[in-house]
């Protein structure tokens, strides 16, 4: 391939993604959806044209994480803290813990049923599947408005950290003991103290930094932390969303100690220049994840009536639970996010990650692919209706 049809790919993918997000916004039709179906659409071109293509699965996941960390960062630098927000971050966060604890419990069941293995390998297995994915619900989060919105990013936010922190407690403990409770325990307060220290620091370097590009250096700070963290099994996913929560409420703190020091006077022209190239960039970075990750998939796979079968349980568990926990516990759910709960890049980046001696062939990539699409085509669906509905009454 040469250097220019290699542009024209690349340049042509982007174009493609912005008229996807020109789309979903008239139509409330994720964009992510439009770009797994490109990427399928791709591969089956390559194919046709028996064109050997280049293994993408080395640099699925790396490019993936990054894409988590701008997308949950970007989302973070929306919202905005005050104390009467305190019922609705508690009941996002309660929503998340709860939905993910009993959806892991019943796709482990589902796995077990499925495969006759170990407890604890379907457990594993199950995690990946059950883990709201931010940079699907975020984006999708925009056909709402005011505080369903703000749910939306609060617990699909809560879901990916309580996932990763229930992920990497799952991989580190094969065997229970209360030592594997005192080491969660630590490694949550941990991350925690980490999160608060980072979040000042990067604070401070962004008022003393005079060079004209600098908010590249912020974000490359951020990533490097995350890294750090996570190779530490840590959740480093809580210091991206407090770092975004405490730039776009810094100004609200009144002690003249931490003005005096750390608000200085372009503060909110950084914020919004930073809030700007992290949407563009993770922007780019979705672009090509998805469209990367659609194009590794082997549509054939789906032929297998025990896969779709199989997947089809999951999804049914998926949204029976969310519906009625939502139903029973939050009043203000205008119906549209029972639907946002996909699966995607959370749950990729959990499933690559797993130990090879974890990996089930019967709940191989093919699986957690039909369940990444069959999720995003139902909250499209549902998406659609809640549209239809709302603009009915409103007639």
């Amino acid at each position: 391939m040469t250097t220019y049809t290699t542009l024209i790919i690349l340049s042509g993918l982007v174009i493609f993604s912005y008229l996807f997000d020109l789309v979903a916004s008239k139509t409330k039709l994720p964009s992510v959806l439009l770009l797994l179906l490109l990427g399928i659409g791709l591969r089956l071109l390559v194919d046709k044209l028996n064109v050997h293509p280049y293994n993408f699965m080395g640099i699925l996941p790396a490019l993936g994480t990054v894409g988590l960390i701008l997308i949950v960062f970007e989302g973070s630098l929306e919202l905005k803290y005050d104390r009467h927000k305190n019922k609705l971050i508690k009941g996002a966060f309660l929503s998340a813990l709860v939905i993910l604890f009993a959806t892991v419990s019943i796709i482990t069941f589902i796995i077990y049923q499925i495969t006759g293995r170990e407890f604890y390998i379907c457990f594993s297995n199950a995690i990946p599947f059950s883990v709201i994915s931010s940079a699907i619900a975020i984006p999708s989060a925009a056909a709402l408005t005011g505080k369903g919105k703000e749910f939306i990013i609060y617990e699909s936010s809560f879901s990916d950290i309580l996932g990763i922190i229930l992920f990497n407690f799952a991989i580190s403990n094969p065997n229970i003991s209360i030592s594997s409770f005192t080491g969660l325990a630590m490694n949550t307060a941990l991350i925690i103290i980490f999160s608060a220290i980072s979040c000042i620091l990067l604070l401070y370097l962004m008022g003393k930094l005079s060079h004209h590009i600098k908010f590249f250096l912020i974000i490359s700070i951020l990533i490097l932390v995350y890294a750090i963290g996570q190779s530490y099994h840590l959740s480093s996913l809580v210091l991206i969303l407090s770092f975004g929560l405490f730039l776009n409420n810094a100004d609200a703190i009144e002690h003249a100690w931490f003005r005096g020091i750390f608000i200085y006077k372009n503060l909110s022209n950084d914020l919004t220049q930073l809030y700007q190239l992290s949407a563009e960039s993770a922007f780019i970075i979705r672009t090509f994840f998805f469209v990367i990750f659609g194009f590794t998939m082997n549509i054939y796979d789906l032929n297998n009536v025990d896969i779709i079968a199989n997947g089809l349980f999951i999804l049914a568990s998926i949204f029976v639970i969310r519906f009625t926990y939502l139903r029973l516990f939050r009043k203000e759910n205008s119906g549209a996010e029972t639907f946002i709960a996909p699966r995607g890049l959370i749950s990729i980046l959990l499933y690559f990650n797993l130990p090879a001696s974890l990996k089930m062939p019967q709940v191989g990539p093919a699986f957690l692919f039909m369940v990444v699409l069959g999720s995003s085509l139902i909250m499209s669906i549902g998406l659609l209706a809640s549209r239809k509905k709302v603009k009915a009454i409103e007639e």
